[in-house]
């Protein structure tokens, strides 16, 4: 072969590396946030203040990073997690949440907790297209696609639930009379607003009365005293962990023995029946979507064995009989499944068409037969609910799993 041949061929090869190698990079799409080595996560939780118990969740998360990490990161790159504390204070929230976009400049941010806090910062994310993704509340209006597009929760929202109380006090205790108490706020009015929805034109003559207290309250033994004088047999407890733990103390202090419900959010083994101490908090109602800890029954379930692995080896400080660190647990994963499915193009809008594109996905700290599922113009991924009752040191599931949709 002439030397005019061999240098055309290296020439032709040359070319055609470059087109592939071009190709290849051309492939590779990034946002503020994203490269080839790292994906910048931001996160902003109440370590501290009145809801700090949840801040169990930031940690467990920060740790199942770091597993993730150890092991060669999302499709070669790191997850860099940049948690801060807000104190459950919605200004400090909108502070953090400008710090993390424009100085830390982050993908998107995930799984901030609290419903006055991410409501706080919905309009602003929205506004700077940056994904406000699984956030850390059930709080029904997350799912809204078409007003806030780069909004999305995780949970099963607020409302189902206490329809579903609703329909189990109807069908069991037609004639109850029935005491609320809930947190001053859009968290315990959305609560509120299900289990009025569910009761439907008996909802009025069934509560006879509705208490509200303020998270700077110390305590909330007024309310329950002023609640047991009604003469109420039931009582619907939609209290963040603090104040939940103090309600069934003094329920049992002043000798008020009504059915009582308590939300899915402060159904904590470890942060809210413990230290209330479990003769108070026997057959104590609530429901449940993920597996618990401290139930014997899971020992031998393939993964609830993944997550206690987790816990001894990547997080041993963390107390597995804490609800939060099973949420945690879950919702980490369910990102990085997001993350997977988002390959090389790691752009925000890419995060939230992959987050709107899970179909029958299991994190399998779920309870059999609740799946995950999005879509373009669904953005609850948890529906599905089964309720439980709390007996001896553990919670009990009883009846079927129930699908948020057919309770509306």
């Amino acid at each position: 072969m002439s030397a005019t041949k061999k240098l055309a061929v290296l020439s032709a090869a040359f070319a055609f590396m470059a087109a592939s190698t071009g190709g290849a990079l051309a492939q590779k799409k990034y946002d503020t946030g994203a490269t080839d080595t790292e994906i910048k996560i931001g996160n902003i939780m109440p370590y501290s203040g009145p809801a700090s118990a949840y801040g169990i969740i930031g940690k467990t998360e920060a740790a199942y990073f770091k597993k993730i990490n150890d092991a060669g990161g999302i499709n070669g790159r790191k997850i860099n997690f940049v948690s801060y504390d807000d104190a459950y204070s919605p200004p400090k929230t909108v502070e953090q949440a400008r710090k993390l976009v424009e100085s830390d400049e982050v993908l998107f941010i995930f799984n901030s907790l609290g419903t006055p806090p991410n409501s706080a910062i919905q309009k602003y994310m929205n506004a700077k297209k940056v994904p406000q993704l699984f956030v850390a509340t059930g709080a029904t209006k997350w799912n809204d696609p078409k007003d806030f597009p780069w909004t999305m929760g995780w949970q099963p929202n607020y409302q189902s639930e206490t329809q579903i109380y609703a329909k189990y006090i109807l069908k069991n205790m037609p004639n109850a009379k029935i005491a609320v108490l809930y947190q001053n706020d859009d968290y315990g009015k959305d609560y509120l607003k299900g289990l009025k929805d569910g009761l439907g034109a008996k909802g009025a003559s069934m509560i006879v009365v509705e208490e509200s207290y303020e998270t700077s309250e110390p305590t909330i033994d007024s309310h329950i005293v002023k609640m047991k004088s009604t003469g109420a047999d039931v009582f619907i407890n939609i209290t963040t962990p603090k104040f939940a733990a103090q309600a069934i103390k003094k329920n049992a202090e002043i000798g008020w023995k009504p059915t009582h419900f308590l939300n899915n959010v402060s159904a904590s083994v470890g942060s809210v029946l413990k230290p209330a101490g479990y003769e108070n908090a026997q057959d104590i109602i609530s429901a449940a979507y993920l597996k618990d800890a401290s139930d014997k029954q899971w020992d031998n379930d393939a993964g609830m064995k993944e997550f206690y692995a987790f816990m001894a080896k990547d997080f041993p400080e963390g107390d597995k009989l804490d609800g939060g660190t099973v949420v945690g647990f879950g919702v980490a994963q369910t990102l990085v499944q997001v993350l997977k499915q988002c390959g090389d193009n790691l752009t925000r809008e890419n995060v939230m068409k992959q987050a709107a594109s899970l179909k029958d996905f299991r994190t399998e700290v779920l309870l059999p037969g609740i799946k995950i599922n999005t879509g373009p113009t669904d953005f609850a991924p948890i529906s599905q609910l089964q309720l439980m009752k709390f007996k001896g040191d553990k919670w009990e599931l009883f009846g079927d799993v129930i699908s948020a949709d057919a309770n509306g």
